[in-house]
């Protein structure tokens, strides 16, 4: 007797989407309950569940790899945890910042760090499984999107700022004193879409793979 496509299909918590999904509820649902400001929970949590919802939304008409799902989910937490405590009052680098005698509390730069690595790996691998884009050109787009999309993000919030935050910008930017804050996100995003582009980019190309042997 042969197995049937149903017996076969793997539950859905073993699929790297799905654990992504439930990654994502969890670590909302936690970010959630008592955030420093509800406000800013919004705006920090609603660019991070329109990714998570557009993978979803996105998932039968074309499948990223296992590895850009997980990434995905880190990235979301990463987004969550700022959003319940602010990036500026994260206790785990304020702890960082007491017993490194550091300048500022530097979590909100490990967001940044992700801004520009998921991006990477989403471009990396559309690109790579839907155009002969290959090279330097695959490594120059696979960087130019997430700095532009970094860049993108620190105009949004620039405006949101001026329109619900005039009279203290710089506490809700979580400038901590630094003049050069945005600059220093965007370098930020850049390193992390070169850490995609070289250090991941091997390990992408694996898990790639395990789908193209997929029947």
């Amino acid at each position: 007797m042969h197995d049937t496509p149903q017996q076969l299909e793997k539950p859905r918590l073993a699929d790297p989407l799905w654990q992504m999904v439930a990654v994502a509820v969890v670590a909302a649902g936690w970010s959630l309950y008592r955030p420093a400001e509800y406000f800013t929970w919004l705006f920090e949590i609603t660019l991070g569940a329109a990714g998570i919802l557009a993978l979803v939304l996105l998932a039968p008409r074309f499948r990223f790899s296992a590895l850009v799902y997980r990434v995905a989910a880190l990235h979301f937490v990463v987004l969550a945890i700022g959003a319940h405590y602010t990036y500026e009052k994260e206790p785990l680098f304020d702890w960082f910042k007491t017993h490194l005698d550091l300048s500022r509390n530097y979590s909100d730069r490990v967001g940044h760090f992700f801004q520009g690595l998921t991006p990477a790996l989403l471009t990396r691998e559309v690109l790579l499984r839907r155009s002969n884009v290959r090279g330097w050109l695959l490594v120059l787009l696979s960087l130019a999107v997430p700095i532009a999309f970094s860049a993108l993000y620190e105009i949004l919030e620039w405006r949101w700022v001026v329109a619900f935050y005039p009279d203290r910008p710089e506490d809700w930017l979580g400038m901590q004193g630094d003049p050069f804050d945005s600059q220093g996100d965007m370098l930020m995003a850049v390193f992390g879409a070169i850490a995609a582009v070289t250090l991941l980019a091997p390990l992408q190309n694996r898990s790639i793979a395990r789908i193209e042997e997929v029947p």
